[in-house]
């Protein structure tokens, strides 16, 4: 059974097949969190849009600490990926299982998105209406998922224990901090184009937060290469 290592420093031993699924189920109670948890919010703020980011912002941390602590010796609990796609350009994973792992939590995240809509008995499928363009809102996801890699590249070194909790904090603040309220994550973004709800964003729109993601994500990974080796990646 092959050995992978996992975003803790840790490694892990488990079959492909049981890490796929690990990452399809952690992404799909991830994306109905978020979705839902927006849904609830709004519904019980009754208009007030800080009472409902408060609420959104607090599942979303909460169900992140738990995913990556359960799930994290058992796929890495990548559950994103911009994170994968890191793992894949740092060689801790194959490319291969790289795109395996992107194509199941884009599912899980789409299922995610159609089950809080059944819980909350709206349209399953829905097409958001939620504008977030423009330059601040691009530079915003591109920070955010900045901000995401370098705190699990940096802190899965220096203190492996702690990525759960800093993964959860540094998505918390990102919601109160950054103008797009910090996806950071593009199957996230795929499956909220699809909720016409709180946490929605234009199926336009969301191309372009996929494209800061990634880029953002790239600098990190150039960035906290130089941090951790002293040099120039």
């Amino acid at each position: 059974m092959p050995r992978i290592r996992d975003v803790y420093g840790a490694n892990a031993v488990s079959s492909l097949p049981q890490r796929l699924v690990t990452e399809l189920l952690g992404s799909l109670l991830l994306s109905g969190v978020v979705i839902g948890s927006g849904i609830m919010a709004l519904r019980l703020s009754v208009g007030n849009d800080a009472i409902a980011l408060l609420g959104n912002t607090g599942a979303t941390a909460a169900i992140l600490f738990v995913l990556i602590t359960a799930l994290g010796p058992i796929s890495g609990a990548h559950l994103n990926p911009a994170v994968t796609l890191v793992m894949v350009l740092r060689r801790e994973l194959g490319a291969g299982v790289g795109v395996s792992y992107i194509l199941a939590q884009i599912i899980g995240c789409l299922a995610g998105a159609v089950l809080a809509h059944a819980m909350f008995g709206l349209p399953l499928v829905q097409a958001s209406l939620h504008e977030r363009s423009g330059f601040a809102q691009m530079l915003s996801e591109g920070v955010a998922t900045f901000a995401l890699l370098a705190t699990i590249l940096l802190v899965s070194k220096a203190r492996p224990q702690a990525v759960a909790g800093a993964v959860s904090l540094v998505i918390a603040a990102g919601y109160w901090w950054t103008a797009s309220t910090s996806f950071a994550n593009p199957a996230i973004t795929i499956a909220r184009s699809l909720s016409d709800t709180f946490a929605g964003i234009r199926p336009e729109d969301a191309p372009w937060f996929i494209v800061a993601q990634i880029a953002g994500a790239l600098v990190a990974v150039a960035v906290c290469g130089w941090l951790m080796n002293g040099r120039r990646p």
